[in-house]
């Protein structure tokens, strides 16, 4: 396995074409839906696709990218996050999301906070931001944790939505 790095219950590793079911469970949970938007990932061949076409094609372009969360003793897959290089975003920008049953265990800050520190220190990136919808109050409780600031609204190019501007 590609291990990004660890935490005290969690390790971040790469994803491989191997994680189509989690990518179909996680894709179709309901607050991804709710604040990410559905991005029709239904089947395993869509969701190698999707795998493909996003972290797997980012890890090769920028060295890094969204990656599978989960958890150091038993391996189980509880979520994903890391960084996401968008054409419409000035920097590299963090992005988290995990399935219903471990969230509000703290597994999101954990994680976060040592993407954001690996990003800092290991990639040596100045700044990074993050985007969420007004409406996800604990995405946005989490990014203050993280100590990320609100800059301002955003008119986002991909979606065409209004969203918040967090920045470290």
């Amino acid at each position: 396995m590609n291990y990004v790095l660890e935490t005290s219950r969690l390790v971040l590793r790469q994803f491989t074409l191997d994680d189509t079911r989690f990518i179909i469970e996680l894709l179709n949970s309901p607050g991804w839906l709710k604040f990410i938007g559905d991005r029709s990932i239904k089947s395993e061949e869509q969701a190698r696709r999707y795998l493909q076409d996003v972290p797997l094609k980012s890890y090769e372009i920028n060295g890094y990218g969204l990656c599978m969360v989960q958890t150091k003793d038993e391996g189980i897959p509880v979520g994903m996050c890391g960084l996401i290089r968008r054409d419409s975003l000035d920097h590299p920008d963090i992005g988290f999301a995990f399935l219903p049953e471990f969230q509000g265990k703290g597994y999101a800050f954990e994680i976060a906070a040592a993407v954001l520190g690996y990003a800092k220190n290991t990639l040596e990136l100045s700044v990074v931001l993050a985007i969420v919808i007004p409406e996800n109050e604990r995405s946005i409780r989490l990014l203050k944790k993280l100590g990320m600031a609100f800059s301002r609204m955003i008119d986002f190019s991909d979606t065409g939505e209004e969203l918040m501007l967090f920045s470290s």
